[in-house]
């Protein structure tokens, strides 16, 4: 009896309307969110990246917060 229980995965099949919705919806940003941020870095001069354009790029990889830490960090600011 002291055996963990396993939870199983939820297939597609497994979830309501709602959470379908929701993964469809999370899932839609994150992609957005990477695109943009690489679409950013390629586009935007390296003296205007805070660290290596190498570096952001792989980290725009880890799911939300590898793009938001770019836009919110690794982008240098305009002076006006």
């Amino acid at each position: 009896m002291g055996g963990k229980m396993r939870r199983q995965k939820k297939t597609w099949k497994d979830m309501t309307q709602g959470q379908r919705i929701a993964t469809i919806v999370i899932g839609s940003i994150q992609i957005a969110l990477f695109a943009a941020a690489q679409r950013s870095i390629s586009k935007t001069p390296a003296s205007r990246i805070r660290g290596s354009k190498a570096m952001w790029r792989a980290a725009s990889f880890i799911n939300t917060l590898g793009p938001l830490s770019y836009f919110v960090f690794g982008r240098r600011r305009e002076t006006v």
